[in-house]
């Protein structure tokens, strides 16, 4: 696949999963009509955010993995011929739960799963009350629509994320998220936290000369107020296609065949100092 349209999709959710799987349906929908290859949903796809608070009730949520969205959303990828990358809360087993992404192939099949790796635990946001860390390791998975290097919010602050994601072959770095504003939290906040958060998921494209693609959700949540502003930026950080704070869908063309070129007159593998790296296997380097 040397290039595909890349959908990104972003709304608000409220309590009822139906309504909130309905909506994204919907959303799939429209960017297949648009010409989309493949579709990305923002993390927790069909709940809200709960993680804003701890609650045991949210369990309830949880679903395993092959289950009824991933049974439902297979099917819809077979309908359409699209690859749908699927985040949801993921029950293993009875006090196992794994913030995941499936990657659903346009034949319905599923490729497989990525389970979120780092797991934040700060006000609005206690995930690790709900989420066992990723036990499967950073994934790239060789789809239709390009090799797609998965990862889930958190992890988009990690550099060490993003570099042995692209080391193992990813053409785009995909972060499905929910992130924004908490109520304690001003305007001016909200520009410095946004221009960063757009600012380190650009970096990672530049520095490992692919492809990123962000995906948040909008709306109101018990005060929180998600920002939207999903986009997808080029290997040299470049803006190729960004969202505001409505709903919707908007759908971006990426090349890959410009990595090759690109990573040519940038040649940041080539010279990583892999001999010189042991410091960061280190909590802290003395």
């Amino acid at each position: 696949m040397s290039s595909t349209r890349f959908a990104l999709l972003q709304y608000s959710c409220t309590e009822s999963k139906r309504s909130n799987a309905e909506k994204a349906e919907s959303f799939i929908e429209q960017a297949s009509k648009e010409g989309a290859n493949i579709v990305a949903l923002p993390e927790l796809f069909n709940t809200t955010y709960f993680c804003r608070e701890i609650n045991q009730r949210f369990f309830e949520w949880a679903e395993p993995v092959p289950g009824p969205s991933t049974l439902h959303f297979s099917k819809l990828a077979k309908k359409l011929n699209i690859v749908i990358l699927l985040p949801l809360f993921e029950r293993k087993a009875a006090g196992v739960y794994f913030n995941t992404m499936v990657v659903i192939e346009k034949d319905g099949s599923i490729a497989g799963m990525y389970r979120k790796m780092h797991i934040p635990d700060d006000p609005g946001f206690y995930e690790k009350y709900y989420f066992t860390p990723g036990d499967l390791g950073f994934k790239v998975f060789d789809t239709s629509a390009g090799s797609i290097g998965t990862l889930i919010c958190w992890d988009q602050w990690f550099p060490e994320a993003a570099r042995i994601t692209a080391l193992k072959g990813a053409d785009i770095l995909v972060y499905p998220t929910a992130i924004g504003t908490l109520p304690e939290e001003n305007e001016t906040d909200k520009a410095e936290f946004m221009d960063a958060w757009k600012t380190i998921q650009r970096s990672h494209a530049i520095a490992n000369g692919c492809f990123v693609a962000s995906i948040n959700r909008v709306g109101v949540e018990g005060g929180t107020k998600f920002w939207g502003n999903s986009f997808v930026s080029g290997p040299f950080g470049q803006m190729i296609t960004e969202m505001d704070e409505k709903e919707g869908v908007k759908l971006a063309e990426i090349d890959y065949s410009i990595i090759e070129n690109h990573r040519q007159i940038w040649p940041y593998f080539r010279d990583r100092r892999i001999d010189e790296y042991g410091g960061i296997l280190k909590r802290y380097a003395d």
